[in-house]
């Protein structure tokens, strides 16, 4: 650069130039997100965080098909075929709304039908996939159990051969979408290992009752699933994998999301606090004029945009075919971490007001306390990258 080239003027919202980073294609379909979070949800949020309820969940679900959020990453089938990158970008426009919006998206696309577009047989994808990514169908997705979480290995539901039929029976919980979904992917053990079976919601023996009493999430359907000898056909189990590696693949592609999606909730708070900064008046200035709070907001700005450079990079490999698991939980691990730290300052700034949902700070702080521990917990993705680390298993 020459010592007479004009430097563009600082943007707030932008310190480093991340958006330099992003081609026509990618802004666009951040500012579609953007835009439709903003008329559909933004008005209403904190009335449903309040009530405790998600309403008119199918029409927001068909919303957000015919923007092409569903799936957006995986092509055919009525699937958007967007980047890495420009799914994360979905997600963290998504998550500035609401993290229970943004898990609706991700278990929907990364969960449901990334298993069945990954594992499952043409049939299956043919079936499912077209209204799923239209949001015609809701999906769920049934890994974690009321005793087994971090350890999916020990599960207890159970499938068993009769005849041609398998019979399924256990149950799964905190299971997002459980309650309105039309179909749920169920993982249970068989005689040959961890298998997954695509179980349409309206079969005899399946119920999903809703969980209630929710400190966190609650702009979000979250259920049990009980499958009480639950008859599919053998055409219902996906024949694409065996094992733990059918299951962690599929959260290691909705964890990627939650790397993005974290930042926006922090976002959301640090543009809060930024504004109340500017226009809270104490000692006869904005309070944002005082060393203390400055410090605050420069430390929020640089973890903030820390973290969007990290999910940046992270798409980037996800796109070229060389994006890690381990990298998966290195994301996962910091940013949500970060953002945490971010909301939990941004309501100091705010002082009072900070607990408030006339703000939405609050909201995001809780919110994310459970995207803390779902996907793996912070012990968890600290272990995985233990061992990468030091090629020690400190698991069991």
């Amino acid at each position: 650069m020459s010592a007479s080239a004009k430097l563009p003027p600082f943007d707030a919202a932008d310190p480093l130039g991340i958006d330099d980073l992003l081609d026509p294609e990618d802004l666009a379909i951040r500012d579609t997100v953007r835009s439709w979070a903003a008329d559909r949800v933004l008005p209403y949020i904190a009335d449903w965080y309040e009530k405790g309820e998600l309403p008119g969940i199918r029409e927001l679900a068909r919303e957000l098909g015919s923007i092409g959020a569903l799936g957006m990453s995986l092509t055919g089938y009525g699937c958007a075929g967007a980047t890495a990158v420009q799914y994360g970008l979905a997600c963290l426009e998504l998550e500035a709304a609401d993290s229970g919006i943004r898990s609706l998206v991700s278990v929907q696309g990364s969960l449901a039908m990334y298993a069945i577009h990954r594992f499952g047989s043409e049939e299956q994808k043919q079936e499912w996939l077209p209204r799923m990514a239209a949001g015609e169908v809701i999906g769920c997705f049934g890994l974690t159990e009321p005793d087994h979480g971090s350890d999916p290995a020990a599960m207890r539901t159970h499938a068993k051969r009769d005849g041609d039929d398998w019979v399924l029976s256990g149950r799964k919980m905190w299971i997002t979408n459980g309650s309105v979904a039309g179909v749920a992917v169920v993982w249970a053990q068989t005689e040959d290992g961890i298998r997954g079976f695509v179980v349409p919601t309206d079969r005899p023996g399946f119920s999903a009752p809703e969980i209630k009493h929710k400190w966190s999430l609650r702009a979000s359907v979250t259920s049990e699933l009980v499958l009480d000898d639950v008859r599919l056909p053998a055409t219902a189990v996906l024949p694409g994998v065996t094992g733990l590696r059918g299951p962690l693949s599929c959260l290691s592609h909705a964890r990627y999301g939650i790397v993005w999606g974290a930042m926006g909730a922090a976002r959301s708070s640090f543009e809060t606090a930024l504004e109340y900064a500017r226009t809270r008046e104490q000692f006869g200035r904005p309070i944002g004029g005082f060393q203390l709070t400055q410090a605050k907001l420069a430390d929020m700005a640089v973890e903030l945009h820390k973290g969007i450079l990290l999910a940046h990079h992270l798409g980037r490999r996800m796109d070229a075919g060389r994006l890690r698991p381990e990298q998966v939980s290195f994301g996962k691990l910091n940013n949500v971490r970060e953002a945490i730290e971010i909301c939990r300052t941004a309501r100091t700034i705010l002082g009072a007001n900070g607990i408030s949902l006339e703000y939405p700070v609050m909201r995001h702080a809780t919110n994310l306390e459970s995207v803390l521990t779902y996907e793996g917990t912070v012990e968890m993705h600290q272990l995985v990258l233990g061992k990468a680390l030091t090629g020690l298993d400190a698991f069991r």
